[in-house]
């Protein structure tokens, strides 16, 4: 099998608001092996996200591996609460593509 990136592999990467003061990102897979294949390749997991978006682990409150939905859902707490004066991302919807090029082997 070959190395590919999560964008190729989940069929919705997304971020949004998980209220005023914390970001959720979903990844969520159409095919179950594809699901498989991220979760048991390792390569999304709190400390990668906490890498990946250069935060410390602790401001992730919650990593849940939702296998009913072959999802994996990721919250963050955010340095400012939405809305909040120099918050650039107010709906938290523009905080997603760092995952695109996680590389899944």
């Amino acid at each position: 099998m070959t190395a590919t990136t999560l964008r190729d592999l989940a069929s919705t990467i997304r971020s949004k608001n998980a209220g005023v003061d914390h970001i959720t990102f979903d990844v969520i897979f159409r095919e179950r092996a594809n699901f498989e294949r991220v979760r048991d390749a390792k390569v999304l997991t709190r400390d990668t996200v906490a890498a990946l978006f250069r935060i410390e682990p602790a401001r992730i409150t919650d990593f849940v591996v939702f296998e009913p939905a072959n999802a994996i859902e990721i919250t963050i707490r955010r340095l400012r609460p939405s809305g909040d004066p120099g918050e650039h991302d107010i709906f938290g919807s523009q905080q997603y593509p760092p995952l695109f090029d996680i590389r899944v082997p």
